[in-house]
């Protein structure tokens, strides 16, 4: 019974192929319009994940907003006078009334308790009840901010230019409609102030929807830059069309099926697209083939050829391309989704569903190859693929020629090319040496935005936008009460108040000094913890009669076990709370609290560690999928020493590329990880196809050549003229790949958000590396060690 050939049967039933193709497409695109979306990168991590269920713990314990949004006001002429605050006041008010916002816990100069003394006992009262109108009751009221240190730096700036607004949101509110609410309001009021709004749910909700905006503006635009440049490569519409409909198609079955297994579309998902686009630039080889050998046919049908002249030329091409081309299509695949599918194994389920269907759509790309393809074209006129197929000739094409002339480079001067390699890659190892890992969401915008000044100026003038907590943790009731627990906490807090990126902190300590200065006439002697545990409890019994409830719940709990320290941070760089917990660890391990641990917790330490486990699962799996991409080297080749040379583009390029990224200063964060992945499989492609079709050519040449055998060392000549014939020949397929996709992505340069910009700069670099590297130096590497890989076993 004859073998059933996928390819056989599209070339015989093009058009089934193609309605069957579009039924199944169907089915996976009525599922797109069930999309949900999820930017929070808290969700990144398992819900069950320790610092997940710790800092909600935390949350719950100090009952603390899981997102605040800062509003920033600046006057440079000063904010202490009557119009300015009169804005205060309307804009606090108007922002209570937004939804999504937790109004009874909004703090702003209208808001926040102040503690005054009373006779025998202390009052407290919102900080400004009214607006003061006179300026001796200005000056009387900017002496009271700058008399309590709770308020500086965390309300109002030292230099009395800016104070802030802090809005805590609902559960499941939006930070970026909130904040065009918030920005809204503030638009309304006319005069010399500015307004900035930051904060961490700002910059993660606007990338959000700013995300697939871009994703809306820009795949269209690479798809179109794409469509023109195979058009100026191949000059037929048709068959281009199916390169482009190969790309969509599994796009739309790997989307589709994604949001129908109902998985939202989180930050690293929404990339999929862009890479599937990439991936499937692969059918390019096919293409390039196809012209090649229907001119050659069509020239043999000139000259009587028999198996030309039966009028079937066109379908004898497309069966001779599939199966000299068929393999290393194939085995590119298998390492393409070996190289994402073994993200599956990580944890995080992101990653996870990130990896699955990158390596289900790389699967349904390379079932297009052997299917689509073939059929559509037998559906394009013989007449215009002979027409876009007339300047494919090798010896006469001007594009060949200059393929050939760089692989001669690799081919004569090998000892040359392979030291200069090994030279470049130690340059690059030293800027890998200098690389950061950094997840710091508001550097994914570019300077200048409004998400990235409203944050450095907010950081400039006030305590910091990211927040972070330190909690210290104690089994005995009242712990937290003890004089020596109280001056332990302030010691601390003074220390991690020395480092660059702590702008402010705040703890149960500060509010107990504040009382008790208060409460003895305002006299600066008794700014200080109180030296009894009884007078601690009473101040603190006294504010919690009169205090808005949050105020203490915020930094203690009631059996008074735990206490909770406010650090605000100048940058969300993970580095800054990295800091902090190193400094805490050092303070406690040199001076020890008997029965008292300190533990970090909230926003900043989450995104601290994601930023950890989220990068270095990614690493991990990519150096296990260096691994298995090494081993399908050695089953496609059927040999170790093919597999080691076709390795070496690889490791070149990933090597190179994460130098560029330590030289540059370019954080090592997500969206370069997730680049990773896509170099691993670019450099391998263009190396499996180099070397299948150098050995297939090789094998030919010496059958051809009498003087020549299998079972005698390889004829020099024949050696270097299959190198040239492969860079000339294959080697034109491998760079209108990399053309065609540094075109397409270089689009993206010109994107708001800086991941865009990395994805585009990194694939238009990624892709020349990998070509020329294929090109030049695996030729000089086949020259240079032709001994040990031509030795007979």
């Amino acid at each position: 019974m004859k073998k059933f050939s996928l390819t056989s049967f599209s070339v015989d039933h093009p058009w089934l192929i193609v309605a069957i193709i579009a039924i199944i497409t169907l089915g996976f695109a009525i599922q797109i319009p069930k999309i949900t979306i999820d930017t929070d990168p808290k969700n990144m991590l398992p819900a069950t994940s320790d610092v997940r269920v710790y800092n909600d713990s935390v949350e719950k314990d100090f009952a603390l907003h899981k997102d605040t949004i800062v509003l920033g006001i600046i006057n440079k002429n000063g904010i202490f006078n009557q119009t300015t605050l009169e804005k205060i006041a309307r804009i606090t008010d108007e922002a209570q009334k937004l939804k999504g916002v937790v109004t009874r816990d909004i703090t702003s100069f209208t808001t926040v308790d102040d503690v005054i003394s009373t006779s025998d006992s202390i009052t407290v009262k919102p900080l400004m009840s009214e607006v003061p109108k006179s300026q001796q009751e200005i000056d009387g009221f900017k002496k009271s901010i700058y008399e309590n240190p709770i308020i500086v730096d965390r309300l109002v700036s030292r230099d009395g230019t800016a104070t802030a607004i802090y809005i805590p949101l609902e559960p499941g509110a939006n930070g970026k409609e909130v904040a065009d609410r918030v920005r809204d309001i503030a638009s309304k009021e006319k005069g010399n102030e500015e307004y900035y709004v930051a904060g961490d749910p700002v910059a993660r909700d606007t990338f959000g929807a700013e995300m697939f905006k871009q994703m809306g503006f820009f795949s269209p635009i690479s798809g179109m830059v794409m469509f023109i440049t195979l058009y100026l490569l191949f000059g037929n519409l048709g068959l281009i069309s199916s390169v482009m409909a190969v790309a969509m198609i599994s796009i739309i079955w790997s989307m589709g099926l994604l949001i129908g297994l109902g998985y939202p579309v989180h930050i690293m998902s929404s990339m999929i697209p862009v890479f599937l686009m990439a991936i499937a630039t692969d059918s390019i080889h096919i293409f390039n083939e196809f012209y090649f050998r229907f001119r050659e046919l069509r020239s043999h049908a000139e000259r009587g050829n028999e198996r030309a002249e039966s009028g079937n030329a066109r379908r004898q091409a497309v069966l001779d391309t599939m199966k000299v081309v068929g393999q290393p299509v194939k085995y590119t695949a298998l390492a393409t989704a070996a190289g994402f599918g073994v993200l599956a194994i990580m944890h995080i389920i992101p990653v996870k569903v990130f990896g699955i269907f990158i390596a289900f759509g790389t699967i349904v790309i390379r079932l297009m190859s052997f299917s689509l393809i073939p059929a559509v074209m037998m559906l394009v006129s013989e007449k215009k693929i002979l027409t876009a197929a007339s300047g494919e000739d090798e010896a006469e094409n001007r594009t060949a020629n200059i393929l050939k002339n760089l692989g001669a480079v690799g081919t004569h001067k090998s000892a040359l090319v392979v030291v200069a390699g090994i030279l470049v890659l130690a340059i690059a190892v030293v800027g890998i040496s200098t690389i950061n890992v950094n997840n710091n969401m508001v550097n994914w915008f570019k300077k200048g935005s409004d998400v990235r000044e409203s944050d450095r100026i907010m950081n400039e003038k006030l305590g910091g936008t990211a927040l972070g907590y330190v909690v210290a943790v104690s089994g005995e009731d009242d712990f937290i009460k003890k004089p020596e627990t109280m001056k332990y906490i302030e010691t601390l807090q003074r220390d991690l108040e020395k480092l660059p990126n702590v702008g402010k902190t705040f703890s149960v300590v500060d509010y107990v000094k504040r009382i008790s200065k208060v409460f003895n006439n305002n006299d600066p002697a008794f700014d200080k913890v109180p030296d009894t545990k009884e007078a601690i409890a009473q101040y603190l019994f006294m504010f919690s009669m009169s205090a808005k409830q949050s105020d203490l719940d915020n930094v203690v709990d009631y059996p008074f076990r735990k206490a909770n320290i406010w650090v605000q941070l100048k940058t969300w760089d993970a580095k800054a709370i990295q800091d902090v917990i190193d400094k805490v660890k050092t303070y406690t391990s040199s001076n020890p609290l008997p029965g008292a641990e300190f533990k970090p917790a909230g926003t900043a330490y989450f995104n601290l560690v994601w930023n950890n486990e989220v990068l270095y699962d990614m690493l991990k799996g990519f150096i296990l999928a260096l691994i298995i991409v090494f081993v399908i080297l050695v089953f496609n080749f059927r040999s170790f020493k093919w597999a080691v040379v076709a390795y070496m583009p690889l490791l070149f390029t990933i090597t190179v590329i994460y130098g560029a990224v330590g030289f540059i200063g370019k954080d090592f964060d997500m969206p370069i990880s997730v680049l990773s992945c896509l170099s691993l499989g670019m450099a391998v492609d263009f190396a499996i196809h180099f070397i299948s079709r150098f050995r297939r050519r090789l094998e030919d040449s010496v059958v051809a050549d009498s003087s020549a055998s299998l079972n005698t060392p390889i004829n020099g000549q024949l050696l270097t003229d299959s190198l040239l014939w492969t860079a000339a020949r294959p080697g034109k397929g491998i760079m209108r790949n990399a053309i065609l996709f540094a075109t397409a992505f270089s689009a993206m340069v010109f994107a708001p958000l800086t991941p865009y910009v990395t994805v585009g700069l990194f694939i238009a670099s990624m892709m020349f590396l990998s070509a020329l590297m294929s090109i030049i130096y695996l030729p000089a590497l086949i020259i240079l060690f032709k001994g040990w890989l031509f030795k007979k076993q």
